[in-house]
């Protein structure tokens, strides 16, 4: 018996909730926003976790990306969405959040407002073999080496573009 489809929250730029779409109708329209939850992972040497997604994935199947992603329910507030993904994806139940910055990622598929968070050492990870093919740590510059290689989805370079300018900013700051 099939999933019941998702319904998702369409918002504005400023993320203000506009009504209500279905996944189907959202997924191929890239002018209905949507809310994105994202995680980085790092272990304690500072290798950010990658998930292989699953080659029955609509959305970059067989793609490396971002240790957790998913979409916010309706009416879930970010850090409860960004913890169930965790749970769900990596069965991580307990690792602290921090939160990173928030983006418009679009692409000719869809357009999200992504809200990233980072989470370091998660202690065990149980990956759903429904969701995800592999998982491991890699590190800065093994990102770098495959960036624009087909390997890695569009939305995890996105991703980690922004993530080096955010990391290129703290510490611009803090100097």
């Amino acid at each position: 018996m099939p999933e019941p489809e998702e319904q998702l929250e369409i918002v504005n730029e400023a993320g203000e909730v506009i009504g209500l779409g279905w996944r189907s109708e959202i997924h191929g329209n890239p002018s209905l926003i949507h809310k994105v939850v994202h995680v980085l992972v790092f272990d304690p040497e500072g290798k950010l976790l990658l998930q292989k997604r699953s080659r029955r994935k609509d959305v970059a199947p067989g793609k490396w990306d971002t240790s957790v992603g998913g979409h916010v329910a309706v009416g879930e507030d970010l850090v409860t969405s960004a913890r169930r993904e965790m749970e769900e994806e990596l069965g991580i139940a307990a690792c602290d959040l921090e939160f990173l910055y928030a983006y418009t990622h679009t692409n000719p598929y869809e357009t999200e407002l992504v809200t990233t968070y980072r989470c370091t050492d998660p202690g065990d990870v149980t990956f759903n073999r429904e969701e995800i093919d592999e998982v491991r740590f890699w590190s800065p510059e093994e990102i770098r080496k495959a960036m624009g290689k087909g390997v890695l989805s569009d939305n995890f370079e996105h991703e980690f573009r922004t993530y080096l300018g955010h990391a290129g900013s703290k510490r611009r700051a803090s100097r």
